[in-house]
């Protein structure tokens, strides 16, 4: 095969000199503070069996889906489980993506049109961020979670030639954990006509009623355009759904490229979601959320008691980040924590911003106090 260009290969030498090149990692037998398996769901055995039923009632045979869902993919599973996503969150209609990149760039990509304008939160996800630049419209980043900074910019775009207007921003932000004033954002979109979108991707499974998510639990569906719910975080499988009206769905089916262009997801994908939603409505003999909830409280409360939220960003989501500057840095602590039988993920520049980089403690239902406490404890003596 042809070498790199050089170019290219000058780049990939940066990244060795900044201590920031990325490498596919081993699966780890460690303790785990590093995946986005919240409530464990993704070795839940209740949710395999659960995945093979619904294939066996459903009398589905074949192993793929043998095409996009608008030639041949759409198999019978794919509106049983639109079905059961858009009654288990309240919401007329879900449109199953392949993942919650796909989502995004499908959705992003076709809604804005030429002549509109997106102001979206400037921590956003990449995904948002690679779908808004294909589009037409003008899009336009505003300072992380505040809502002064997003009127003051409504106001000034208000005064030119705008069509429509559009706002996004997630429930839980992936680096840092934290959340937005979802109720000011809401209630600012409504009174100045404009489309809220909320990214859902780590509330799901995690707030609202039965993990609904941030939405539910603020009661501001109404007042949304249109979430994103991904399921490869709390759900511990794979794919994404827009949650949204009718018509949007009919716009998403005729006019998002990413839905349209792609092999739709094989049976058994499809099922896992089903079977996993199925847990999330009947948690009666499921204490996942309970028991992650509990080690939110108990890892704040110990990071408070080592003063260690002193280097930290405040959450009360599953994500939660000690902020330890320098590539270098970071990367040195998740190796001793390595060396204590901890697996925590050390997130590096140009991720994140130069001098905030951080760890990245992802908390589980199957964690337990003791992890938390001796985890904590070996940062506070290395930072």
């Amino acid at each position: 095969m042809k070498k790199l260009p050089q170019n290219l290969q000058l780049k990939l030498e940066t990244r060795k000199e900044a201590s920031a090149l990325r490498v596919l990692p081993k699966v780890s037998d460690r303790i785990d503070f590093h995946s986005n398996d919240y409530l464990g769901f993704a070795q839940n055995p209740k949710i395999k069996r659960l995945a093979r039923k619904l294939i066996k009632v459903h009398s589905v045979a074949k192993n793929g889906a043998t095409g996009s869902r608008l030639l041949s993919g759409n198999h019978n599973l794919y509106p049983v489980v639109e079905e059961q996503i858009a009654a288990f969150h309240q919401v007329p209609k879900a449109l199953l993506y392949n993942s919650g990149y796909n989502a995004n760039i499908g959705f992003f990509s076709c809604i804005p049109q030429r002549g509109d304008v997106v102001f979206y939160d400037e921590l956003i996800h990449a995904s948002i961020r690679d779908g808004l630049l294909m589009n037409y419209a003008k899009n336009y980043s505003f300072k992380h979670n505040d809502t002064q900074d997003l009127q003051e910019k409504v106001t000034r775009i208000q005064q030119e030639k705008v069509r429509n207007i559009y706002v996004v921003t997630e429930s839980v932000f992936s680096m840092d954990g934290d959340s937005p004033d979802l109720i000011a954002f809401a209630e600012f979109c409504t009174q100045n006509n404009i489309y809220f979108i909320v990214d859902e991707a780590h509330a799901l499974g995690v707030f609202g009623i039965r993990g609904r998510g941030l939405v539910d639990e603020l009661g501001i569906q109404d007042q949304v355009f249109a979430q994103i719910v991904t399921f490869g975080k709390a759900l511990g499988c794979h794919g994404a759904a827009i949650l949204c009206s009718d018509n949007v769905y009919d716009y998403l089916v005729n006019f998002s490229r990413s839905l349209i262009y792609t092999t739709g997801l094989p049976p058994e994908a499809i099922a896992t979601i089903g079977a996993a939603y199925n847990v999330l409505e009947n948690p009666q003999k499921d204490t996942a959320r309970k028991d992650l909830l509990k080690n939110i409280l108990h890892f704040n409360a110990e990071k408070k008691r080592l003063s260690l939220d002193k280097f930290s960003t405040k959450s009360n989501s599953a994500i939660h980040c000690c902020i330890v500057p320098g590539n270098e840095k970071v990367k040195s602590v998740a190796v001793i924590l390595k060396s204590y039988g901890y697996e925590v993920k050390p997130i590096l520049s140009p991720t994140v911003p130069e001098g905030k980089e951080r760890l990245r403690f992802c908390l589980h239902n199957y964690n337990n106090f003791t992890e938390i406490t001796e985890a904590l404890e070996v940062v506070i003596n290395c930072i």
